[in-house]
């Protein structure tokens, strides 16, 4: 089974995928797009996950997206 993690919309958006409950990678969209604590939605990042395992978003069982209120 494979998840993606999503920690999007405010400083250090990023993805995580894990598979079978086992991280595989995990990567902020500053280190794809070189804008520091980059806010916003990881599309860089998400793409990158998938692509390293030679995925596609219908390859995904589940999707889980942090969500912080007080952020900015």
């Amino acid at each position: 089974m494979y998840i993606l993690g999503i920690n999007a919309y405010h400083g250090d958006a990023s993805a995580a995928l894990l598979k079978d409950g086992e991280v595989l990678l995990a990567i902020e969209e500053e280190r794809l797009n070189r804008k520091k604590h980059c806010a916003g939605f990881p599309v860089l990042a998400i793409q990158a996950c998938l692509k390293q395992e030679g995925l596609t978003i219908s390859d995904i069982d589940h999707i889980a997206i942090s969500t912080d209120p007080s952020a900015n």
